[in-house]
């Protein structure tokens, strides 16, 4: 019977957590209540789950950042050719933030759990682009730090910057993810 109520309590979670990313992004002053019928669960539900907003909040972000920890797990950065790595890193990268985009752009959200999991996903990237360089992909005397800030910088302005949610590219991330990866490495000057 306990482990029929932790998969109980489990998928309860799930359903706030996804509830409250939908709601919070169309309404960020959304209630606690708005939330839980929108998970279809009772607001006592919601407030057994999570104490308060800024605890539900904090549960959106570690379950986001652990999402974005699993797409880059998924990429293989460490043993897959870099190419092929970074293409499936960004595609992954894409599909994670595109559904997450109210708490991964949530400051309220950087607790220490989500400032653990960043600072993890910046190591993990930039020892990607460290191996990448010494494989040919980078320039020998690309700075990988601002590398990595261009990067995470063409991801971000591909799902939200202006005329976004009008590119027909964004509902695809591994088209989308093809062009960052094409401005990342030749940028938009003429090619020889």
């Amino acid at each position: 019977m306990g482990r029929a109520l932790r998969a109980d309590a489990e998928r309860s979670v799930r359903a706030i957590l996804e509830a409250a990313e939908t709601v919070l992004a169309e309404d960020p002053g959304a209630s606690m209540e708005q939330i839980a019928e929108a998970a279809g669960l009772a607001r006592t539900t919601v407030h057994r789950r999570f104490a308060n907003r800024q605890a539900l909040v904090q549960a959106l972000a570690a379950s986001a950042k652990e999402q974005l920890t699993a797409a880059l797990d998924d990429a293989h950065l460490e043993t897959a050719p870099p190419l092929v790595a970074l293409h499936r890193a960004t595609a992954n990268t894409l599909r994670v933030k595109g559904a997450w985009q109210y708490t991964l752009g949530n400051p309220l959200a950087l607790n220490d759990t989500a400032k653990e999991v960043w600072s993890e996903i910046n190591t993990r990237s930039l020892a990607f682009l460290a191996r990448a360089q010494r494989e040919g992909v980078l320039a020998p005397d690309a700075d990988l730090e601002w590398t990595r800030r261009v990067y995470y910088a063409l991801v971000t302005e591909a799902l939200q910057g202006p005329g976004a949610a009008e590119d027909p590219t964004t509902e695809n991330p591994d088209t989308l993810a093809t062009r960052i990866i094409d401005t990342l490495l030749h940028g938009a000057g003429r090619r020889h």
